[in-house]
Parts: C-alpha cells; structure tokens; sequence
C-alpha cells in the first residue's frame, strides 16, 4: 500500500496476534452459549438437591429427538409439545426411566419445523416444571449437514475472526501490513461465509441464500453485512494508496486505517447476535393446507 510508517515490531505483533486470538475464543464461547439453538440450562430440587440440566434445542430431521432430563428416584413426570408457533393441544407422552434419567421422544419434523415442549415433573417434594423459566423449549430440525462441511465452514469463519481483529488492532496503532491482513480476512470470510454458508444452509434448510434480495434471514444477512465491511475497507486501503502516491501524503493512510477499525468493530457487532436469531421457520399452516415442506420454509 506504500504506508511508511515504521513495523510495529515483532514483539508488538506477537501481542496482537495473541490478544485477537483470546478475542476469538471469547466470540466462540460467547456464541457456544447464547441463541436458540443451544441447550436450555435450568434446574429443580429435590430433597434439598439441585439438579440441574440441559434441554435439547436443535435436532436432524433424520429420526426423533431424545429428551432426557437427570432424575433420582422417586421423580416422574411426563413430556408435553406441539408444533411451533400454533394452537394446536399439546401431546402428552409419559417419561420413561433409564437409571438415573428420565427420558421422551419428540417426532422428527421436516427441516425447519420446530416444536415446543415442556416436562411436567411429580417429585417428592411436589410439582416442578422444566424448563423452569415460565416458557417452554423451543427445538428447531435441520437436514443432515456433512461433518467436514460444517468443520470448514466454521474453521474458515473463526480464522476469519482471528485475522479481522488483529488487523483491527493493528490499525489502531500503526499502518504496517493492514491491505495483506485485510485481503486475508477478506478471502476468509468470502470462503467460509459466501460460498461455505450457504452450503451448510442447503444441507440444513435445503434453499442456498435466505438473505438479502431474497429473505431476512439474520444469520445470512449479518454474514453479508460484515463481507461488504471488509470490501469496503479494501477500496478505502486501494483509493488511498494511490492518493498518498500521488500527492506524497499520509491523510489517505489515515482513512484507510480507520475504514479497517470500522470493519472489525461490524465484525465485532456481527458476534454480538446470536448465532440462528430469526432463522430458517417451518410455516404450519401453509403445510396444513397443502403445501410442501420445502416450499413453506419463511424466516422466524
């Protein structure tokens, strides 16, 4: 690009890399525990024992889902759910003793239906619901995605991260290396996001791209959101590498860097939303008055 500001020395980059990786993985831990398809955490009690647990929000179309819920002796209870978001009366299925657990079966539903359900638990100690937050679990189904694609796609995504933040910092202090990283992160992101994402999305949702121009779906849309923030920054780091060439300046350095800080703080906002806000939702009624499952996938 032509800065000439001096490297912010090896030292210095190490520290960076190193600070962009812990931000990484904050970004994964942060993403592995919050949205709608992670497992609900609650809890009851019994006989002054806590027993805590974890509720099953996402499952393959494939075969019927496993619910099992830990519970001592004395504990039974049944499980109750219906097709989400209807009126229809929930069915109720008793739970079944395995050991120490007991244990439901939710009915596989075509990719992107969804199912609410609860379990009504009789304890010695009396009634307990779970979950115990005053609002049932919500499970969405998906068609079966390749392990080495999703592995791809996820590796190609978080790496994506690791570069954009570090030349995030990296612009905050120096402009050494900034175009590389930044056409680095780039390729990443276009890779993992654009031409990966929609392939896990076909897998799952079995439809390519349900962003803009063609839908609202969030996942999708902060995906492009974030694609077009790096672009952008690359065509400021172009314009002003030819701007300072040609008047001998650094006020187009100064632009580029800050277009660059801007884009990692859309990456940054982009892993604040939960991973599946306002994905791929099966439409029950439209399936009711006879249209194929396929054809009846909106945003929800």
């Amino acid at each position: 690009m032509g800065i000439k500001e001096k490297s912010p020395g090896r030292g210095r980059s190490v520290g960076l890399w190193v600070l962009a990786f812990f931000l990484m993985l904050s970004a994964g831990v942060y993403q592995r525990y919050t949205g709608p398809t992670y497992k609900l955490r609650g809890s009851y009690t019994v006989d002054e024992q806590v027993i805590k647990y974890r509720l099953v929000r996402s499952a393959y179309s494939t075969a019927d889902t496993a619910v099992v819920i830990p519970a001592p002796a004395g504990v039974a209870g049944d499980l109750l759910y219906r097709r989400y978001p209807t009126d229809d009366e929930f069915t109720r299925v008793p739970l079944v003793r395995r050991g120490g657990e007991l244990a439901g079966a939710l009915p596989a539903q075509p990719p992107a239906g969804k199912l609410e359900y609860h379990l009504e638990l009789m304890t010695p100690a009396g009634p307990a619901v779970a979950p115990d937050t005053g609002e049932n679990a919500v499970i969405r189904f998906k068609g079966w995605v390749p392990a080495w694609v999703l592995i791809l796609h996820i590796s190609f995504m978080y790496f994506g991260v690791l570069v954009a933040w570090r030349v995030g910092l990296g612009a905050l202090l120096s402009g050494q290396g900034i175009a590389k990283l930044s056409w680095t992160a780039l390729i990443l992101f276009t890779v993992g996001g654009l031409l990966l994402g929609p392939w896990v999305q076909k897998y799952a949702f079995d439809d390519w791209w349900t962003g803009i121009p063609f839908g609202w779906d969030l996942t999708d849309n902060k995906t492009l959101v974030m694609w077009l923030a790096w672009l952008f920054a690359l065509v400021v780091i172009g314009w002003s590498a030819r701007r300072d060439a040609a008047e001998g300046g650094t006020a187009g350095e100064k632009k580029a860097r800050l277009a660059v800080v801007i884009a990692a703080i859309v990456t940054v906002a982009v892993y604040l939303i939960p991973h599946s806000m306002a994905g791929s939702q099966l439409d029950y009624d439209a399936v009711d008055r006879g249209v194929a499952p396929e054809d009846a996938i909106g945003i929800g």
